[in-house]
């Protein structure tokens, strides 16, 4: 620990001496401002008086205007201590961030929409590698912006930043009501014959289930600790390769039919199908904390492309095994076509009970940091927490109730794809990238990102009118 220190404090010496040696060359390029154009920053314990020109050097670097102080910003531009992620590390991030639910429902995609679907869902995969890629780009130019919400501002301003910070919420909510819907459906197979009553409330086994797991998985978001919500995550990951794990032993150890037909193309399908496709690709809103966790941000390209190549992948073998195996018999969750006798079905379906139950604390992590942040700064940590955990608490029970009260897990998950993970995926990230990066654009990329603006905005638009409708249908028929 002595060590450690010495070399901490041995770094501060030097990067201090590096920034006054730095000031003081600035300075000197900078003698012809008059004395009433200054300011005084304070660096550690020491005053030192600087240009205005110099302070305000991201402000140029904003109105395109030219600035000599570049140096100085890449001297004094503050170092992420936690910035150690390999390149093999944030790809296995990246990949445990984007594979989820839509694994899960990739066989009935597949099935629904016709094996020529798939080249949609590779061609997603091929536009949401690219919209990650140039989320990347808007992060390396300018290198304060660290969430997707700082994107969006730096790029429209207040409504940039209000339209992120709402579609972003959008897409934490519906994902997490997707996934007690899954927690719903699985839990019944799971207790498959278990009778529960409570006579002061009207539910079924079923339903009283959900709630008591549900009520199991509360204590966790009022965890405040990133190294035990991380731990939650990466025990959410394990399950995801565990459930595609078990659907390929089911594959191989036979006991199914792997010869059905799949159709060629239902065309009618398509726009609800398409959600179901994108809402597996939409990890965009973490993606920037990828980025500046990497050691070496430059390979952030690089990551992209093999963890979507990954994803797709995964997603092309699940949707083919499971459609070949189970044919128009496949349920929107993969898991629950399995033939429940075999050992693989039951450790599939506890997986997939597990997975949502380590998905609240981390999906709602985002919300909880904003809301303390918003907290007044005269609140004490202990009440700060105590007003998280309660509105933490809430949220979840509102996600409950829309859960039990809508439990079409394919349409929910079709109509939350299409409503805002299109936006988070496609079109969101090209109109920061085209307003952030205006005039250093060629016009083939500028029309590249026009077009997958219009085709998001298109995708968007039918795909939640489809979903919408079969929810309204799904809900009348069963009430």
């Amino acid at each position: 620990m002595n060590g450690k220190r010495v070399l901490t404090e041995t770094w501060n010496m030097m990067m201090k001496s590096l920034r006054k040696s730095l000031q003081q060359k600035c300075m000197k390029q900078n003698s012809e401002v008059d004395d009433s154009s200054t300011v005084a920053v304070h660096d550690d314990h020491d005053m030192v008086v600087l240009p205005v020109q110099w302070v305000n050097c991201n402000c140029c670097v904003e109105e395109n205007k030219e600035c000599n102080c570049e140096q100085i910003n890449n001297a004094t531009e503050e170092r992420d201590d936690n910035a150690n992620s390999s390149f093999i590390h944030a790809v296995i991030n990246m990949v445990g961030m984007l594979i989820g639910l839509g694994q899960l429902s990739t066989p009935y995609a597949v099935q629904s929409g016709g094996w020529s679907s798939a080249f949609l869902l590779v061609g997603l995969g091929l536009m949401c590698a690219y919209s990650s890629h140039i989320l990347g780009k808007c992060l390396k130019k300018n290198p304060k912006l660290r969430s997707f919400v700082d994107i969006g501002k730096h790029a429209f301003g207040a409504k940039g930043r209000l339209v992120a910070s709402t579609i972003t919420y959008m897409e934490i909510f519906m994902s997490l009501v997707s996934y007690t819907i899954s927690l719903h459906d699985n839990l019944i197979t799971v207790f498959l014959g278990t009778n529960l009553k409570l006579h002061m409330l009207n539910f079924s086994s079923s339903q009283l289930l959900t709630v008591v797991a549900v009520l199991i998985a509360m204590p966790s978001l009022w965890i405040r600790d990133i190294s035990s919500i991380s731990f939650l995550s990466s025990v959410g990951i394990l399950m995801s390769l565990l459930i595609f794990v078990c659907v390929v032993a089911t594959a191989l150890l036979g006991g199914v039919d792997p010869n059905h037909t799949i159709p060629i193309l239902h065309l009618n399908n398509i726009p609800s199908v398409s959600g179901l496709y994108i809402f597996g690709y939409g990890g965009h809103i973490v993606f920037p904390d990828l980025y500046k966790a990497m050691k070496d941000p430059s390979k952030f390209t690089k990551v992209s492309i093999v963890s979507f190549a990954v994803v797709t992948a995964i997603y092309i073998t699940l949707g083919f095994i499971g459609a070949k195996m189970f044919g128009d018999d496949v349920k929107s969750q993969i898991t629950l076509s399995m033939p429940q006798e075999h050992i693989v079905t039951k450790i599939a379906l506890w997986a997939t009970v597990v997975t949502p139950m380590t998905k609240y604390a981390l999906e709602f992590t985002p919300f909880a940091i904003q809301l303390e942040h918003a907290l007044p700064s005269s609140m004490s940590g202990r009440t700060k927490m105590i007003v998280r955990g309660c509105v933490g608490s809430f949220s979840l029970l509102i996600i409950l109730t829309l859960a039990l009260s809508f439990p079409y897990f394919e349409n929910v998950l079709s109509l939350t794809g299409s409503l805002v993970s299109a936006a988070v995926c496609l079109v969101l990230p090209c109109a920061f990238y085209i307003k952030i990066c205006w005039g250093q654009i060629s016009k083939p990329i500028f029309l590249l990102n026009v077009s997958l603006i219009i085709f998001g905005s298109v995708l968007a638009m039918m795909g939640s009118i489809s979903s919408s409708k079969l929810i309204l249908e799904n809900f009348q028929l069963h009430h």
